[in-house]
């Protein structure tokens, strides 16, 4: 689970990010509003925890621009603010939980994993094995993808499967040794070259000399982004 959390107090992202730590969530910590709102739209998360008071923008209209602009993630909002009309207000703007300072963070644990149940079960069936950005469109119902328009019907099971989840992860960097795991499995005994040989072939059946997909992060591994395009390579 990612969590994006915009937060100007470093002490109270510490104690999160302890937290997060035990249960094996990946965080990610912004001290400024802005900056948060737009680390927010660069890149997909499975919940947001926002405080009231930021500099640059507030909690309240991040909470409210990104509900404008039909973002579904959960939000949970936290803040000294404890009236009731401040707690009306930021359930308004489009909060689904709200938190006040201080708080226990087991608490907040258990808040987080409640908003993000009530997500998932919200989110239809048909759509849970679905991936949709800009240029692709995987179901791993029916293993058809569509890259910009052009239904892609020559992929490999397993060249689909890793397409399948770095599509659903972007941006995140992964290494050859996490992608075997993760794609091919803890019984895969394989060299970690499989994983250069199928991003080789993906990259030729879904790229193009203009619009990269697959980026090696030299020393680590690679990741799918997007948003770059060649002349940014």
């Amino acid at each position: 689970m990612r969590i994006l959390v915009i937060e100007d107090s470093k002490s109270v992202c510490s104690m999160i990010e302890m937290f997060f730590a035990k249960e094996g969530i990946e965080g990610e910590f912004v001290n400024d509003g802005l900056e948060g709102y737009n680390r927010f739209k660069s890149e997909t998360w499975d919940a947001l925890i926002v405080d009231w008071m930021l500099p640059s923008m507030d909690g309240v209209t991040i909470c409210r621009k990104i509900r404008e602009e039909k973002f579904t993630v959960p939000i949970i909002m936290l803040t000294a603010k404890d009236s009731e009309s401040d707690q009306v207000l930021g359930l308004e703007m489009g909060a689904d939980d709200y938190v006040t300072k201080p708080f226990s963070p087991l608490t907040l644990m258990a808040r987080i994993k409640a908003v993000t149940r009530r997500f998932q079960t919200q989110i239809p069936m048909e759509q849970k094995n679905m991936v949709q950005t800009e240029y692709f469109n995987v179901n791993k119902d029916t293993r058809e993808v569509i890259v910009d328009g052009t239904p892609i019907t020559n992929l490999t099971p397993k060249e689909f499967d890793l397409l399948y989840f770095m599509v659903e992860h972007p941006r995140q960097v992964f290494s050859r040794e996490q992608l075997l795991e993760s794609v091919w499995g803890y019984q895969f005994y394989g060299d970690e070259r499989t994983v250069d040989v199928h991003i080789k072939r993906l990259r030729k059946k879904v790229e193009t000399t203009s619009q990269p997909f697959f980026h090696t992060v030299w020393g680590v591994g690679y990741k799918f982004d997007e948003s770059i395009k060649t002349d940014q390579v």
